[in-house]
């Protein structure tokens, strides 16, 4: 019996968003031994192909989503989590200026993510490295979430709810809309 369609695709990327970056580390972790290198042998070419896509990916996303919310910080746009909102559940002045801030948080997070990535895999251990990237990623975007939820209800008289899914895929179907005019002179 086959899943009706669309059913398992969400598992599926569930899945693969916390086995894949745990296997990466796995793999860099085991063969720390190995020296990175293409003259070193297979296990060299393996271990600097993971490490490889670790880096890009981390990287690539991070230095997205730092553009994309920095981009709509910019005078005269609207931040990213700023029309979010307001297509959600429309704007207060009160909403309005949080909003703001919470773009301006989540840019800060997005460069400290990058900057802390690049600094451990210039300056420390690469197992310390994939450990942060690879391990620790999710666990602190999640903690960030958590932060911001939790300033939002202490913060605003009457904070907007929506739970991880929803917000998910509104920073999803926001990011095309928000880059078009902020790229834009």
């Amino acid at each position: 019996m086959r899943a009706a369609p669309g059913k398992s695709a969400p598992s599926v990327s569930i899945l693969a968003i916390l086995v894949v970056p745990v296997l990466s580390h796995l793999v860099i972790m085991f063969t720390r031994h190995v020296p990175l290198g293409l003259h070193a042998g297979l296990g060299a070419v393996a271990k600097l192909g993971f490490v490889s896509v670790s880096a890009l990916t981390h990287w690539g996303i991070y230095a997205s989503l730092l553009t994309v919310f920095a981009l709509t910080l910019r005078p005269g746009r609207e931040p990213l989590i700023t029309a979010m909102v307001r297509r959600m559940h429309g704007l207060t002045p009160e909403t309005t200026a949080y909003t703001r801030k919470v773009t301006i948080a989540w840019v800060l997070f997005f460069a400290a993510q990058l900057i802390t990535s690049i600094a451990l895999f210039c300056f420390a251990p690469l197992v310390v490295w994939s450990f942060f990237v690879n391990i620790l990623d999710l666990p602190l975007v999640a903690a960030m979430f958590a932060v911001e939820y939790a300033v939002r209800r202490r913060v605003l008289e009457n904070p907007p709810r929506e739970s991880l899914a929803v917000i998910m895929r509104m920073v999803g179907e926001a990011m095309p809309r928000a880059v078009k005019p902020a790229l834009e002179p």
